[in-house]
Protein backbone atom coordinates (compact mmCIF):
# COMPACT_ATOMS: atom_id res chain seq x y z
CA UNK A 1 0.00 0.00 0.00
CA UNK A 2 2.78 2.51 0.77
CA UNK A 3 5.06 1.29 -2.15
CA UNK A 4 1.57 2.30 -4.44
CA UNK A 5 1.29 5.86 -2.90
CA UNK A 6 5.44 6.40 -3.28
CA UNK A 7 5.19 5.12 -7.32
CA UNK A 8 3.16 8.30 -8.45
CA UNK A 9 5.81 10.52 -6.85
CA UNK A 10 8.54 8.81 -8.33
CA UNK A 11 7.35 8.90 -12.14
CA UNK A 12 6.85 12.73 -11.18
CA UNK A 13 10.26 13.24 -10.23
CA UNK A 14 11.70 10.97 -13.40
CA UNK A 15 9.28 13.29 -15.95
CA UNK A 16 11.19 16.12 -13.91
CA UNK A 17 14.45 14.46 -14.56
CA UNK A 18 13.14 13.82 -18.17
CA UNK A 19 12.06 17.95 -18.36
CA UNK A 20 15.54 18.56 -16.94
CA UNK A 21 17.29 16.40 -19.01
CA UNK A 22 16.25 17.75 -22.14
CA UNK A 23 16.76 20.96 -21.43
CA UNK A 24 20.31 20.40 -20.62
CA UNK A 25 20.84 18.66 -24.18
CA UNK A 26 19.23 21.83 -25.68
CA UNK A 27 21.33 23.79 -24.17
CA UNK A 28 24.41 21.59 -24.55
CA UNK A 29 23.34 21.75 -28.79
CA UNK A 30 22.58 25.58 -28.59
CA UNK A 31 26.32 26.20 -26.64
CA UNK A 32 27.47 23.91 -29.35
CA UNK A 33 25.99 25.77 -32.08
CA UNK A 34 26.98 29.07 -30.88
CA UNK A 35 30.71 27.66 -30.69
CA UNK A 36 30.35 26.91 -34.23
CA UNK A 37 29.22 30.04 -35.48
CA UNK A 38 31.89 31.57 -33.73
CA UNK A 39 34.32 29.82 -35.48
CA UNK A 40 32.57 30.27 -38.61
CA UNK A 41 32.98 34.29 -37.65
CA UNK A 42 36.56 33.91 -36.40
CA UNK A 43 37.20 32.24 -39.68
CA UNK A 44 35.42 34.73 -41.80
CA UNK A 45 36.51 37.51 -39.65
CA UNK A 46 40.12 36.62 -39.68
CA UNK A 47 39.71 36.32 -43.87
CA UNK A 48 37.98 39.70 -44.33
CA UNK A 49 40.63 41.26 -41.89
CA UNK A 50 43.68 39.65 -44.14
CA UNK A 51 41.86 41.02 -47.57
CA UNK A 52 41.61 44.33 -46.18
CA UNK A 53 44.89 44.10 -44.89
CA UNK A 54 46.14 43.17 -48.61
CA UNK A 55 43.66 45.58 -49.92
CA UNK A 56 45.29 48.45 -48.12
CA UNK A 57 48.68 47.93 -48.39
CA UNK A 58 48.28 48.11 -52.22
CA UNK A 59 46.80 51.79 -51.96
CA UNK A 60 48.86 52.38 -48.82
CA UNK A 61 50.78 55.04 -50.79
CA UNK A 62 47.61 56.83 -51.80
CA UNK A 63 45.79 56.35 -48.79
CA UNK A 64 46.33 56.84 -45.48
CA UNK A 65 44.41 55.90 -42.10
CA UNK A 66 43.31 59.88 -41.63
CA UNK A 67 41.71 60.09 -44.94
CA UNK A 68 39.48 56.95 -44.08
CA UNK A 69 38.60 58.78 -40.66
CA UNK A 70 37.76 61.65 -42.40
CA UNK A 71 35.59 59.88 -44.68
CA UNK A 72 33.77 58.02 -42.12
CA UNK A 73 32.91 61.45 -40.05
CA UNK A 74 32.08 62.94 -43.23
CA UNK A 75 29.76 59.98 -44.34
CA UNK A 76 27.92 60.36 -40.54
CA UNK A 77 27.59 63.96 -40.96
CA UNK A 78 25.83 63.82 -44.20
CA UNK A 79 23.96 60.47 -43.18
CA UNK A 80 20.64 62.58 -43.36
CA UNK A 81 21.67 64.26 -47.07
CA UNK A 82 22.68 60.69 -48.17
CA UNK A 83 18.95 59.72 -46.99
CA UNK A 84 16.86 62.62 -48.52
CA UNK A 85 18.82 61.41 -51.57
CA UNK A 86 17.77 57.89 -51.44
CA UNK A 87 14.45 59.11 -51.07
CA UNK A 88 14.88 61.34 -54.19
CA UNK A 89 16.45 57.99 -56.22
CA UNK A 90 12.83 56.09 -55.02
CA UNK A 91 10.65 59.11 -55.93
CA UNK A 92 12.20 59.31 -59.27
CA UNK A 93 12.19 55.95 -59.78
CA UNK A 94 8.61 55.99 -58.63
CA UNK A 95 7.98 58.94 -61.43
CA UNK A 96 10.00 56.38 -63.79
CA UNK A 97 7.30 53.73 -63.40
CA UNK A 98 4.18 55.79 -63.35
CA UNK A 99 5.55 57.56 -66.85
CA UNK A 100 6.45 54.36 -68.46
CA UNK A 101 2.95 54.03 -69.97
CA UNK A 102 2.81 57.30 -70.48
CA UNK A 103 5.53 57.18 -72.55
CA UNK A 104 4.39 54.05 -74.54
CA UNK A 105 1.12 55.48 -75.36
CA UNK A 106 3.54 58.76 -77.00
CA UNK A 107 5.76 56.34 -78.86
CA UNK A 108 2.39 54.62 -80.26
CA UNK A 109 1.49 58.28 -80.93
CA UNK A 110 4.71 59.30 -83.01
CA UNK A 111 5.01 56.03 -84.83
CA UNK A 112 1.14 56.78 -85.79
CA UNK A 113 2.33 60.11 -86.66
CA UNK A 114 5.24 59.88 -88.50
CA UNK A 115 3.74 57.12 -90.61
CA UNK A 116 0.99 59.73 -92.05
CA UNK A 117 4.03 62.08 -92.77
CA UNK A 118 5.70 59.22 -94.75
CA UNK A 119 2.10 58.00 -96.60
CA UNK A 120 1.31 61.96 -97.63
CA UNK A 121 5.52 62.28 -99.03
CA UNK A 122 6.80 64.39 -96.54
CA UNK A 123 10.48 62.72 -96.07
CA UNK A 124 10.29 62.26 -99.62
CA UNK A 125 9.87 66.29 -100.35
CA UNK A 126 12.01 66.52 -97.50
CA UNK A 127 15.17 64.17 -99.58
CA UNK A 128 14.36 66.46 -102.50
CA UNK A 129 14.85 70.10 -100.45
CA UNK A 130 18.15 68.08 -99.30
CA UNK A 131 19.67 67.28 -102.50
CA UNK A 132 18.51 70.57 -104.00
CA UNK A 133 20.29 72.19 -100.77
CA UNK A 134 23.39 69.73 -102.08
CA UNK A 135 23.24 70.72 -105.74
CA UNK A 136 23.28 74.84 -104.41
CA UNK A 137 26.24 74.15 -102.03
CA UNK A 138 28.43 72.17 -104.47
CA UNK A 139 27.79 75.02 -107.13
CA UNK A 140 28.16 77.82 -105.48
CA UNK A 141 31.32 78.96 -103.57
CA UNK A 142 32.26 80.89 -100.17
CA UNK A 143 32.81 84.29 -101.89
CA UNK A 144 29.63 83.32 -103.68
CA UNK A 145 27.61 83.82 -99.97
CA UNK A 146 29.00 86.38 -99.10
CA UNK A 147 28.02 88.33 -101.46
CA UNK A 148 24.98 87.44 -101.62
CA UNK A 149 24.81 88.30 -97.77
CA UNK A 150 26.26 91.65 -99.00
CA UNK A 151 23.20 92.13 -101.32
CA UNK A 152 20.63 90.22 -100.04
CA UNK A 153 18.56 93.22 -98.80
CA UNK A 154 18.76 94.35 -102.65
CA UNK A 155 17.62 91.03 -103.44
CA UNK A 156 14.90 91.01 -101.62
CA UNK A 157 13.51 94.41 -102.11
CA UNK A 158 13.78 93.49 -105.97
CA UNK A 159 11.44 90.43 -105.21
CA UNK A 160 9.44 92.46 -103.22
CA UNK A 161 9.04 94.62 -106.26
CA UNK A 162 8.58 92.42 -108.45
CA UNK A 163 5.74 90.80 -106.73
CA UNK A 164 4.01 93.81 -106.37
CA UNK A 165 0.33 93.46 -107.97
CA UNK A 166 0.59 96.00 -110.58
CA UNK A 167 4.10 94.95 -111.68
CA UNK A 168 2.98 91.40 -111.63
CA UNK A 169 -0.09 92.13 -114.30
CA UNK A 170 2.44 94.46 -116.22
CA UNK A 171 4.26 91.41 -116.81
CA UNK A 172 1.61 89.21 -117.72
CA UNK A 173 -0.16 92.02 -120.20
CA UNK A 174 3.72 92.29 -121.57
CA UNK A 175 3.75 87.96 -121.76
CA UNK A 176 0.14 88.06 -123.48
CA UNK A 177 1.18 90.60 -125.79
CA UNK A 178 4.46 88.15 -126.90
CA UNK A 179 2.58 85.03 -126.71
CA UNK A 180 -0.41 87.22 -129.21
CA UNK A 181 2.56 88.18 -131.36
CA UNK A 182 2.22 87.35 -134.99
CA UNK A 183 4.76 89.34 -136.56
CA UNK A 184 5.53 88.58 -140.50
CA UNK A 185 8.14 90.46 -142.84
CA UNK A 186 7.87 89.56 -146.42
CA UNK A 187 10.30 90.67 -148.56
CA UNK A 188 12.47 93.19 -148.63
CA UNK A 189 12.29 96.68 -146.31
CA UNK A 190 12.99 100.02 -147.72
CA UNK A 191 14.37 102.85 -145.73
CA UNK A 192 11.33 104.77 -146.63
CA UNK A 193 9.33 102.10 -145.36
CA UNK A 194 10.95 101.88 -142.20
CA UNK A 195 10.52 106.31 -141.68
CA UNK A 196 6.91 106.05 -142.68
CA UNK A 197 6.23 103.40 -139.81
CA UNK A 198 8.48 105.29 -136.95
CA UNK A 199 6.12 107.97 -138.21
CA UNK A 200 3.34 106.11 -137.13
CA UNK A 201 1.06 107.54 -133.53
CA UNK A 202 1.85 103.89 -132.64
CA UNK A 203 5.83 103.52 -133.18
CA UNK A 204 6.17 107.02 -131.89
CA UNK A 205 4.67 106.07 -128.74
CA UNK A 206 6.89 103.11 -128.20
CA UNK A 207 9.83 104.81 -128.75
CA UNK A 208 9.46 107.50 -126.56
CA UNK A 209 8.16 105.06 -123.62
CA UNK A 210 11.66 103.16 -124.32
CA UNK A 211 13.64 106.51 -123.89
CA UNK A 212 11.69 107.53 -120.66
CA UNK A 213 12.52 103.87 -119.68
CA UNK A 214 16.23 104.35 -120.53
CA UNK A 215 16.59 107.49 -119.02
CA UNK A 216 14.84 106.41 -115.61
CA UNK A 217 17.55 103.31 -115.39
CA UNK A 218 20.25 105.06 -116.17
CA UNK A 219 18.96 107.68 -113.41
CA UNK A 220 20.88 106.73 -109.91
CA UNK A 221 17.92 107.56 -107.89
CA UNK A 222 15.05 105.99 -110.04
CA UNK A 223 15.87 103.10 -107.71
CA UNK A 224 14.70 105.28 -104.41
CA UNK A 225 11.34 107.16 -106.04
CA UNK A 226 8.51 106.36 -108.61
CA UNK A 227 9.32 108.29 -111.78
CA UNK A 228 5.84 109.83 -113.55
CA UNK A 229 6.38 110.93 -116.39
CA UNK A 230 3.62 112.01 -119.19
CA UNK A 231 4.51 111.95 -123.05
CA UNK A 232 2.76 114.29 -125.16
CA UNK A 233 2.61 113.81 -128.72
Amino acid sequence: MESESIQPQIDALNAKLDIILEEMEHQRRHRREMEDLKEDLMRVGHDLYKTTVEELEEISDEVNTGDIAYLGKKLLRNVNHITRAFEQFENMRDFVEDFAPISRQLSLDLMHRLHEMDQKGYFEFMREVLRITDTVVTSFSVEDVKHLADNVVTILNTVKNLTQPDMLHAVNNALNVYKNLDITVEGDVSLMKLMRDINSPEARRGLAFMTEFLKNIANPAAGNAVPTTTIHH
